[in-house]
């Protein structure tokens, strides 16, 4: 009788290897001042000295793309899902005015498809390079009877850092009559993905079918925005009292959290252009604007607080690189409620 083996239990080590071999040179262009990037040891190492920091405060974040993943492994489209993983773990570690310093993944499955996790990664180190963040590690893992063939999971992990006393939100600097500059998004970005599958379940739509024209082309796996190379300087710049990802939970979850608890916002839906894939969602899904406003960022993927004397220099220097708007400002908090949505 012949022995058994790790691969006869489903575990390919020689496939990892030859992974591992493949993503080497992705992960080695992230280089940036304090890592070099190198895959293989067994942990990774960042230089804050060389990386200009003086007094730095880390600041780290962790984050998946939900059921977006879903959606990608449907389609056998896996070479932007990776940007959606970077750019939900940047962009929550901005809240702090964090510059993204190194980012780690980690790739679940039954059986191991080294072209499919190529891709993946592939894509994550690309978006570390939009980020400016390196690629310092992660971890491949090979579970047989864990994942159903051809599905597999995704986490995501940033660290970055912050001098000391220049950390945001300034909560104590925030007071009724700064006003609110929201900045687009690209589509539906990685939070809301359970409500999406949903809708088109029971849409008469298929994954492949032509986008409602009211889209306008817009896809469903349009990767989500990456903030930290257009928003730092203008962070960095002192006139901004707050910044908020507009992730999980929507507008109405996501504003509060950098704002103190005496103050709300007040918003204008007029003031910004909706994405055409939340007005179908919206009217295939039969839903509420506040249930649209919980679970989507309805076109906003970045708040910004500031005072109203430099408002317009902010907005200016934003639609330099993105698409912005003053959407509100913020008020005394009415009781009982921290968000006011006009539609």
């Amino acid at each position: 009788s012949r022995h058994l083996t790790y691969k006869d239990s489903g575990v390919d080590i020689e496939a990892g290897n030859a992974l591992v071999r493949k993503i080497k040179p992705f992960a080695a262009a992230t280089a940036r001042p304090g890592c070099n990037a190198e895959l293989g040891g067994f942990a990774g190492l960042f230089d804050l000295k060389a990386a200009g920091f003086i007094d730095p405060i880390l600041v780290s974040g962790t984050d998946g793309v939900g059921t977006k993943l879903k959606i990608a492994q449907a389609c056998h489209k896996h070479d932007t899902i990776g940007q959606d993983l970077v750019a939900m773990c940047v962009n929550d570690i901005l809240a702090q005015g964090a510059e993204p310093l190194f980012f780690l993944d980690y790739f679940g499955c039954g059986a191991l498809d080294v072209s499919v996790a190529e891709s993946v990664v592939s894509g994550i180190a690309k978006a570390c390079q939009m980020a400016g963040c390196a690629l310092l590690g992660g971890e491949t893992a090979e579970m047989p009877g864990m994942y159903a063939t051809g599905e597999y999971d995704l986490a995501g992990f940033a660290v970055g850092a912050v001098e000391r006393g220049c950390m945001l939100p300034l909560l104590e600097k925030i007071t009724a009559g700064d006003l609110v500059i929201g900045v687009s998004s690209s589509g539906v970005h990685s939070n809301g993905f359970s409500l999406v599958r949903k809708i088109l379940e029971k849409s008469s739509l298929e994954l492949s079918s032509p986008a409602p024209p009211e889209c306008a082309g817009e896809l469903l796996l349009t990767p989500t925005k990456i903030y930290s190379k257009t928003l730092l300087p203008i962070l960095k710049s002192g006139h901004v009292k707050a910044y908020a990802h507009i992730t999980g939970g929507g507008l109405l979850e996501n504003i509060p959290r950098v704002l103190p608890s005496s103050l709300g916002v007040t918003l204008d839906a007029h003031c910004w252009k909706i994405p055409g894939i939340f007005s179908w969602l919206h009217k295939e899904g039969g839903l509420s604007e506040e249930e649209m406003s919980r679970t989507f960022n309805c076109g906003i993927g970045a708040v910004l607080v500031v005072e109203k004397t430099f408002a317009e220099d902010v907005l200016k220097d934003i639609r330099a690189v993105e698409d912005a708007w003053l959407i509100g400002e913020v008020i005394l908090r009415p009781a009982g409620q921290t968000i006011d949505y006009s539609t």
